[in-house]
């Protein structure tokens, strides 16, 4: 099988992963989460004309002269609004969110006027619908105002509790398996022994996914055996997963099982090998309902597949708007060399030119087992296969990184 083209890659790995069914969940759980239809304002909002500061509710013909004087009838609080309607030279105090009395189409601010007992002297003219929200100047039932497919803000719960839902249908999270492979890891806090390695992969991975609103399960690491690595993907599939991540064991030696396993279990390889760099080593496949995705096990490759792979299956399951490959223009910072084959993820800083131009400065080293520089980074420059050599300030396209 030969070496798969990025764009292709993801194609398959996308290819009829339909949004996961919905779920109604109460309105305090459902931040961040998508949701999976249109939802529709259930009232009117304000449902009546109400005041928008705190003065006089007067009729506005009654009031067009500073010194004109009215008398006051009652009082208007929010919650509790007034049994009679405005007459002429009649004004009723009234409170911000009192809804406005009949015959009242304008509000004067209570700094506008001189209260003498039981009237009032206007000191600025009144106009007719002043500080007056109108029925309906939010929203008026019938509305969509959110929309399927969003990822529901802080301001989105305030807006769905505004238009009366206590719950909201949202698409269910999806469920994301992590399986490492490795005799030589161990646990961060533990002394690793002679050419062992401490295991890191897991937590960017997980917390990628978490950050795409996955639930995420954590299967720990198997040794380097069929039996070990067997078991783990059963586990996964056992837990239900929407996807399991292998990393580690994808490449070609004698002790990378990973492959061998899932045909075992009965997955169909879709790929393994693709035109990129870092992350050839990567496979991917079905098993039923689960999807497979096999990681590189050096952690740069295993994170920028993660990126590019893993983000926009998640929010394809998850019903988001799949937007995998939001590449910007930059410029380069330094000089490059002329490219192979494969297509080139390269780790770089960025930082602003005068213009407001991103200047995108790879880092000097580019090993794919480098974290380093991986943590320091802000983009991917990509690099087309067979890309000519490049000057510093030439043209390029970047991927940025999460922050």
């Amino acid at each position: 099988m030969g070496l798969m083209p990025v764009a292709d890659a993801i194609a398959a790995i996308l290819a009829g992963s339909e949004p996961l069914p919905e779920e109604m969940i109460a309105l305090d759980a459902a931040y961040h989460r998508i949701l999976a239809r249109d939802v529709a304002a259930l009232r009117t909002q304000p449902p009546e004309a109400m005041s928008a500061m705190d003065g006089y509710a007067v009729r506005s013909q009654d009031a067009t002269k500073p010194d004109a004087r009215l008398t006051v009838i009652g009082e208007v609080a929010a919650g509790r609004p007034f049994d009679r309607a405005i007459g002429p030279a009649e004004a009723a105090r009234i409170f911000t969110g009192g809804v406005i009395p009949k015959g009242a189409d304008a509000v004067v601010i209570q700094e506008d006027t001189i209260a003498d007992g039981s009237t009032i002297r206007i000191t600025e003219a009144a106009r007719p619908g002043r500080h007056i929200r109108p029925a309906g100047v939010d929203f008026r039932e019938g509305d969509v105002l959110l929309k399927a497919g969003r990822r529901l803000s802080d301001r989105d719960l305030s807006l769905a509790a505004s238009m009366n839902y206590p719950k909201l249908p949202v698409r269910r999270r999806p469920k994301v398996a992590l399986l490492a492979t490795g005799d030589e890891l161990v646990m961060p806090g533990s002394i690793p022994g002679p050419g062992q390695i401490v295991y890191s992969n897991g937590y960017a991975l997980r917390a990628l996914a978490r950050a795409e609103g996955a639930e995420t399960i954590d299967l720990g690491v198997a040794a380097d055996t069929t039996a070990a690595t067997t078991a783990g993907i059963r586990q996964a599939r056992d837990a239900a997963a929407d996807i399991l991540i292998t990393t580690g064991g994808a490449s070609v030696g004698d002790h990378d099982l990973v492959k061998e396993s899932l045909e075992a279990e009965g997955v169909t390889i879709a790929f393994w090998k693709i035109a990129m760099r870092p992350g050839k080593p990567m496979m991917h496949g079905r098993l039923g309902a689960m999807r497979v995705i096999g990681l590189p096990g050096n952690p740069v490759s295993s994170y920028v597949c993660s990126l590019l792979f893993l983000v926009p299956l998640i929010r394809a399951l998850s019903g988001a708007r799949v937007l995998h490959d939001a590449r910007e223009q930059a410029v380069l910072g330094r000089d490059l060399d002329a490219n192979d084959l494969r297509e080139d993820y390269l780790r770089a800083r960025l930082e602003r030119r005068a213009d407001g131009a991103w200047i995108a400065t790879p880092v000097t080293h580019q090993d794919s087992s480098l974290l380093g520089f991986l943590a320091s980074a802000q983009a991917l420059v990509i690099r087309p296969p067979f890309a000519p050599a490049a000057k510093a300030g030439s043209p390029c396209q970047i991927l940025r990184l999460p922050e």
